[in-house]
């Protein structure tokens, strides 16, 4: 006789939702230590029960799971900036290819004319190539300064690792050497020898 199908819904009963809870994470947790080895990937698992009292239950193949969250977080942020890299570049090829479709388009309409244009419609061709002009450099600033921001974002994130990463450095040493100081502290065994 095989398992039935069990349909995916909430459980009414507290008591029975507990256990199904605390068996499909014990489930949970050894399919993510499963992939971590036969995978030789880096997993973490994060899960916070919804009864009344909100309990945190996590799970790391490294040492912890925030170290995960924060290689997770700097892969999105390059992402990003890879992205908007890509999104400038494309811009600047869509914006040089508008410019020139305009300047096509004023050839086709001068060849049309054989330069019986009059002088109001050359300002007027004049004045629409310089509108296009300020929106195409308005929006190749805007995502410049994008970017730099970002960046700018970026470098402060580093900064507070940096200042993080050198306080748990100086407080490791200031233990290291108080563990020391306490050790020279000790009483020193001292041999007389009497005649």
């Amino acid at each position: 006789m095989g398992r039935r199908k069990l349909e995916i819904k909430r459980i009414e009963d507290k008591r029975c939702r507990q256990v199904t809870f605390s068996k499909r994470r014990k489930g949970l947790i050894k399919k993510a230590n499963a992939l971590s080895i036969l995978c030789d990937v880096d997993v973490g698992v994060v899960i916070i029960s919804n009864n009344g009292t909100a309990r945190l239950h996590e799970y790391s193949s490294t040492n912890s799971v925030t170290g995960i969250l924060q290689r997770y977080e700097s892969h999105v942020e390059t992402e990003k900036e890879i992205s908007a890299e890509i999104q400038v570049t494309e811009h600047s090829k869509y914006s040089s290819m508008a410019t020139r479709e305009l300047l096509q388009e004023t050839e086709r309409q001068l060849e049309k004319t054989n330069a019986d244009l009059a002088v109001t419609d050359l300002i007027h061709l004049e004045n629409e190539l310089q509108a296009a002009l300020i929106q195409i450099r308005s929006r190749q600033t805007n995502l410049l300064l994008e970017s730099v921001k970002g960046l700018h974002e970026k470098e402060k994130l580093l900064r507070e690792e940096n200042k993080h990463l050198e306080d748990n450095i100086a407080t490791m040493i200031k233990k290291n050497r108080r563990g020391n100081e306490m050790s020279d502290l000790q009483p020193q065994r001292v041999t007389l020898n009497f005649l």
